[in-house]
């Protein structure tokens, strides 16, 4: 299982933001993405979890390979806890929510309706999300916003146990996590708008 990203330009409303970027992610690895607000750590994710196409390059992947988390955590809110991670494991057609429950602490929340969950709590869901995919590869933007340092050694630690499991992560955040992570700094491959002005990029606005 691997991630190959080759020569990669990635736009953000139709101007270059990062261009000629590559990396290579394996099963076992954890890469964090690092770079000023703007960079472009967003768009990159956004890119290599399909919802917008590059302007340039390649990236290679097993189907069905990827996770996204998002700044959103993606809840119902009239849905209780357990009922928001089995409708995700229902959509990835898996089964077992209980895990998920443990390895976030949201045992004892399982019946309160995601609306009633504090940020933290909801924040927690989100990521229980990728508990119940079965995913190999996870992309995480910014995952440990609105957690205490408590919830974050949480998530630290089902991060370990996925990869351990062969899992793969690439994590954009700006805190240390005390994983045994390389650091891929996006800085260097800055895109220069004004060179590819004009060539028909496409525009994100329209997906």
């Amino acid at each position: 299982m691997e991630l190959l990203v080759e020569g990669l330009t990635v736009a953000r409303g139709g101007v270059p933001v990062l261009e000629n970027l590559g990396f290579r992610l394996s099963s076992g690895q954890v890469l964090v993405l690092r770079g000023p607000n703007g960079s472009g750590k967003t768009t990159l994710l956004r890119t290599l979890a399909g919802l917008q196409p590059p302007l340039a390059g390649e990236i290679s992947l097993p189907p069905e390979a990827i996770a996204y988390g998002a700044h959103a955590d993606g809840l119902k809110g009239q849905l209780s806890v357990a009922e928001n991670l089995a409708f995700w494991a229902s959509v990835y057609g898996t089964r077992d929510i209980e895990r998920a429950l443990v390895d976030m602490n949201l045992v004892a929340l399982r019946d309160r309706p995601a609306a009633n969950l504090s940020a933290g709590q909801k924040r927690r869901l989100g990521l229980a999300r990728l508990l119940v995919t079965g995913r190999p590869i996870w992309l995480l933007d910014e995952p440990t916003v609105s957690l205490d340092a408590a919830s974050v050694a949480l998530f630290a630690d089902a991060v370990r146990a996925h990869v351990a499991a062969g899992g793969a992560a690439l994590i954009a955040t700006h805190i240390d996590l005390g994983l045994d992570a390389a650091i891929f700094d996006v800085t260097p491959f800055k895109a220069d708008p004004d060179a590819t002005a004009g060539d028909g990029a496409f525009d994100e606005a329209f997906l």
